[in-house]
């Protein structure tokens, strides 16, 4: 271990497993983080230290008491900012300036760079404040979507159709916003995917994208199927958009994601993240590209040399599953139809009997990654995911 550079990944939950790994297969003693220490990743670190990774000082106190050598975030916004911010202060490579950070990965920020810059994102307007937002009401039509500047996760977003919806819809985003800051943006009717790429050199070297859809929260993406729909041009003007912001605020090498809704053929970024997105999602971009996609993105993050990515297309048709319950309730047992059991190619759970879901909008009992023959049945599996995959309850 004494010879080995120490990496510190900013928590340790199911979604951070793909990056411990990768940092042990690259060579690194991977310390974790996170003020969860019962999460499951931490048992595939070397290490682990307590700490809130969305408390920059904190974790920067922490880094350096630890004498790390690079630092990468988690699978959260929060996470991508703090990594940044460490790295600045340190002077560690593979991150962006925390400016920039910021500007990408809080909402109001994002809007107040994209929109003058024509980046195709909804309308919106940030407030500092309940008050001020509640006296802007009379300036929008509905319906409208309404959130909270710096969660993700679709944590206090609101879909709004009435003047009653806003003001409930302001007073839930400022109550959980750490900042206390509000987006109100326009409403978008669509479909939801999700475009993740690459960047070397200012330059979309690698793309892979898929479709979203939720279960009983509107808001929080649960499966996701690969490769999207859509217009064959889509993916070329998504490129054109990464590879601008890209030059405009000079970003490094790493992953660059973006969430966006598709409305009559034309695509609208409504988030940007630069870490590694949740829920196993490496899995399924390896099994369609074969790159290694966890490797690269720990390789980016600490400062290693990325000038020899792989040539990669996607093919075939893949996607991941978070198991959810449709209510709270004492899980007994989860159902997978025979129908289905064939198209998993792997899984995760941290469920048993007797678990406890008390949260059902927002909590997950496992995630398995599907893969399958066809579009066509790749569609229609997805259609009916949560039947031919159901929890049991007591």
């Amino acid at each position: 271990m004494a010879d080995k550079k120490r990496l510190l990944i900013l928590n340790g939950s199911h979604s951070d497993i793909p990056l411990i790994k990768s940092g042990k297969k690259l060579g690194y003693h991977v310390i974790t983080t996170g003020n969860a220490p019962d999460l499951i990743g931490h048992q595939y670190a070397d290490e682990y230290h307590p700490g809130d990774f969305s408390d920059k000082e904190a974790i920067l106190s922490l880094a350096r008491s630890l004498e790390i050598d690079a630092v990468c975030s988690c699978a959260n916004d929060f996470g991508a900012i703090t990594a940044s911010y460490v790295a600045e202060q340190m002077g560690l490579p593979g991150h962006d300036p925390y400016q920039t950070a910021l500007t990408l990965h809080h909402k109001h920020l994002f809007k107040a760079f994209a929109l003058p810059h024509n980046i195709p994102t909804p309308y919106a307007e940030s407030y500092e404040s309940q008050d001020e937002a509640l006296a802007s009401v009379d300036h929008y039509h509905f319906p409208l979507i309404i959130k909270p500047i710096d969660l993700t996760g679709g944590k206090g977003v609101t879909r709004v159709f009435s003047r009653a919806d806003y003001e409930n819809g302001i007073h839930t985003a400022s109550s959980v916003s750490p900042a206390g800051k509000i987006v109100v943006e326009e409403y978008i009717e669509g479909t939801q995917h999700s475009f993740t790429t690459f960047i070397l050199n200012g330059m979309v070297v690698f793309h892979f994208s898929d479709n979203e859809y939720s279960y009983k929260n509107p808001n929080l993406v649960a499966t996701s199927a690969a490769p999207a729909t859509g217009p064959e041009d889509v993916p070329h003007k998504l490129i054109a958009a990464s590879e601008k912001i890209a030059s405009l605020l000079s970003l490094g090498h790493g992953v660059f994601h973006i969430q966006y809704l598709l409305r009559e053929g034309e695509p609208y970024i409504i988030e940007i993240t630069r870490r590694c997105s949740g829920d196993l999602y490496p899995y399924p971009v390896d099994y369609a590209t074969e790159v290694g996609w966890a490797d690269w993105i720990v390789r980016a993050a600490t400062g290693m040399d990325c000038s020899a990515f792989p040539e990669a297309v996607q093919s075939g048709f893949c996607g991941r599953h978070c198991i959810m319950g449709p209510h709270d309730g004492i899980v007994e047992d989860v159902i997978i139809s025979t129908e289905i059991e064939g198209n998993i190619f792997d899984s995760l759970m941290w469920w048993d009997k007797g678990y406890r879901i008390h949260s059902h909008m927002a909590q997950k009992v496992g995630i398995v990654c599907l893969r399958f023959d066809s579009m066509e049945e790749m569609q229609d599996k997805i259609r009916r995911i949560n039947d031919l995959i159901r929890i049991e309850y007591r």
